[in-house]
């Protein structure tokens, strides 16, 4: 047994509280660098802060005054059919203020986020402009069944927004923003020659892709429309990223992501426990913790938000370190998850 297996690093839960504080302080600040995923890196902090069970250590006026930023990026926008969440408000200025202009554009990934910030946060949507938001998501679908980040302006089309448009209508309860069929045809297309899911059709195969196309299978109940062939295929590429740690692609390192991304495809397909037991892949995201707070990509590389809360969400999923349940297909809490129950079932009384 490698000798470090048996010095593993003490887990330090309080010194990532810390840095998730401290970058979600920093979130409304000007800083140009960051400022397109600005509603990105609030998710993974708060997401991060959910999985340590330290969302009470914000504030309640911190918690309002996160919430209001939120809101104040919803762009409403029947006519151009860019409604959704911005990235930030870089966009927006003193004379566009409530007011429609060229760019002020919702983006798909950003209002995914936004909503999962709400709902960790325990906003009840009032404020969410469902109908809206739906309506542009249809304009966002191609013919191939993918979806577009924004109404124009060249983005790329790929499983990461066929996920965020399943997550969207999942938490809106509405499944109208989109074409169903297309939806899992284009998931299927993306089914490589390793039997895992790749970002485009023709791509090779990809952890992350894959946990979208699953999620979306999942949210969406189409999880029967895999046979048990493929989903068969999809466990055996998944246990072989599992080692000493977590990796996503084929003859690719260890990745403290993929702790979350192909762990969470196995357990999308109930096969989490075929890597038990765990404490492989925990030392391994063990020397993935900064001295300051925070997980990394590698070991000894500087901390960041996506890193420490998927390395979190993984920890969280081994149920070893005593950390809040995650909902895996929708990547929020558990507790967030039961909340948003709530609201499904408040809105279908009316």
């Amino acid at each position: 047994m490698n000798e470090e297996y048996f010095n593993c690093p003490e887990f330090k839960p309080k010194m990532h509280k810390k840095l998730l504080k401290y970058i979600l302080r920093e979130i409304p600040r000007n800083d140009g660098s960051s400022d397109a995923n600005r509603v990105v890196i609030a998710h993974f902090a708060v997401l991060g802060l959910g999985i340590l069970g330290e969302l009470d250590s914000i504030t309640e006026y911190e918690k309002e005054k996160l919430i209001k930023w939120i809101y104040s990026l919803q762009v409403v926008d029947d006519e151009e059919l860019v409604s959704g969440f911005q990235g930030s408000s870089i966009m927006n200025t003193k004379d566009n203020k409530n007011k429609n202009s060229p760019y002020k554009w919702g983006h798909i990934t950003n209002t995914y986020s936004a909503l999962a910030i709400l709902l960790l946060l325990g906003d009840d949507l009032s404020k969410v402009n469902k109908k809206s938001i739906l309506l542009s998501l249809r304009a966002l679908q191609n013919d191939d069944g993918s979806f577009t980040a924004t109404r124009l302006g060249g983005t790329e089309s790929d499983m990461r927004f066929v996920f965020c448009a399943a997550s969207i209508s999942y938490i809106l309860n509405d499944w109208s923003g989109l074409d169903m069929k297309q939806m899992i045809e284009y998931v299927h297309n993306c089914i490589s020659y390793e039997q895992a899911f790749g970002q485009v059709p023709g791509s090779e195969s990809h952890s992350g892709s894959t946990f979208c196309a699953l999620a979306s299978l999942y949210l969406s109940e189409n999880m029967d429309k895999l046979s048990e062939c493929q989903k068969e295929g999809l466990v055996r590429w998944l246990v072989n990223k599992v080692d000493f740690g977590f990796s996503g692609r084929t003859n690719k390192p260890v990745d403290t992501c993929y702790s979350f991304w192909t762990g969470g495809s196995l357990q999308l397909l109930g096969a989490y426990k075929l890597i038990a037991p765990y404490e492989r892949q925990r030392h391994k995201l063990m020397f993935a913790q900064h001295r300051n707070g925070g997980l990394s990509k590698y070991e000894d590389f500087p901390p960041d938000p996506l890193h420490t809360s998927l390395g979190l969400a993984g920890l969280s999923m081994m149920g070893i370190d005593h950390l809040e349940e995650v909902h895996v297909p929708l990547v929020i809490t558990n507790k967030a998850h039961e909340h948003l129950k709530f609201l499904h079932n408040q809105w279908s009384q009316f």
